[in-house]
This record gives structure tokens, sequence and C-alpha cells, in this order.
């Protein structure tokens, strides 16, 4: 396998693409977002263009890029579009590789494949992002159930949120999974204050180790 880390979340819209930017940028790596649902907004690939500090070059081109703001499998059909799974692979580069799902784990990409699928097949080291609201024990398990339900290593849990430190140790303990650390909110989310934060409160090693 290629030196890549997937970058995934309990859900949709919890900060992960912000996380991913930040990781991409501490590892001087590159970026991929294979899948992009919604192009009216600003995309997970702009994002972290505007984020990370990495040259435009090293963030590579979606594979997909559907119209629809909707889960991949309905935003294809919707679109017109046939999404192919096993054209899904993650390039050999010599850099590291941050590589961003779409939404959790379960999302569906066909009728017929589940994003946590394609995972499984690339054989690479998963970041999970959790949120550290109400209900966020509940989600984070179940998702390190299914990553290794398939066989998946996880790398660990990146928390995204305001310091939650009891449901943080439970998630950890419960889940016999590491605590890579908690990316706080940021009054002002620029590229620069985003690099402090993730150097403040991250280990950039605890990633390149798993490479």
């Amino acid at each position: 396998m290629t030196a890549s880390i997937v970058v995934t979340g309990t859900d949709t819209g919890i900060g992960k693409t912000v996380f991913a930017a930040a990781l991409a940028g501490a590892l001087d790596g590159c970026y991929w977002k294979p899948v992009q649902s919604g192009l009216e907004d600003e995309t997970d690939s702009e994002t972290v263009a505007r984020l990370s500090g990495l040259s435009r070059d090293r963030i590579l081109p979606e594979r997909y890029r559907l119209k629809t703001p909707a889960s991949p499998h309905l935003a294809a059909e919707r679109d017109g579009i046939t999404i192919d799974p096993s054209s899904l692979v993650p390039p050999r580069l010599p850099r590291p590789l941050v590589v961003e799902g779409a939404g959790g784990l379960m999302v569906p990409l066909t009728r017929d494949v589940l994003t946590i699928d394609v995972f499984a097949r690339w054989r690479a080291p998963v970041v999970l992002c959790a949120r550290t609201t109400l209900g966020t024990i509940n989600h984070t398990l179940l998702s390190i159930e299914a990553i290794r339900a398939r066989g998946i290593a996880l790398l660990g849990v990146a928390f995204l949120g305001d310091e939650n430190a009891d449901s943080e140790r439970a998630i950890a303990e419960f889940g016999r999974a590491r605590r890579l650390g908690r990316l706080p909110r940021l009054a002002v989310l620029t590229a620069p204050a985003l690099k402090a934060a993730f150097a403040a409160h991250f280990a950039a090693d605890d990633f390149l180790n798993s490479l």
C-alpha cells in the first residue's frame, strides 16, 4: 500500500476537512478527496488548499465531482454519473498522502458499496475524527467497531471541538483506541492559526510512524 492515511469521521459536518488540512500541512504531504458531493459552496479540496499551507499542486483532483449535495450514491444517480469503486485507488506519491472520505464510514458510494468497503480494500491506516459534543461516545464506539470488524488498522481518534475530558477518556478506554489529540475551536480559522493549533495539540510523529 502507498504511504497514505485515511481521514474519516463519525458523521458529516464535524470538521474532518479542517483536520485533514491541518494533517496534510503538518506532514508536508498531499491531499486527496476521491468523491466530492455538492459543488455550489467551497469544496473540501478548496478548503484544504486555503487552510493547509500546501501549494495547489499538492491538492489532487477529485475522481468524481458531483453537483448534487447528497450521499454520493444518490448524488451520482441524480447527476447521471456512475461511480466505479474499483477506480478509487490512492496514487503512489513521493510524499505522505492524506485521503479524506465522504461523510462517515457507512456512507454509500453506490447501491452496493459503502465507503468503509473501499477503505478496507486500501489497507491504509485510518484516523477517526469525532466531535466532543453530546452523543459522541455512542457514535464513535460504533464507528470503531465497524472499522475493526473489517480488519482496518485504526491509527487513533482525533477529537474536534471544546474539551470534554470524560467523553474522550471513555471512548479511548471502551474503544481500546489511541487518543491522538483534540483540535479546539478556533476563533479565526486561518492557515497559520490552524497550523499552530495542530502543532500544540498533536504530534506529527504519531502519524508519520504509521506510514
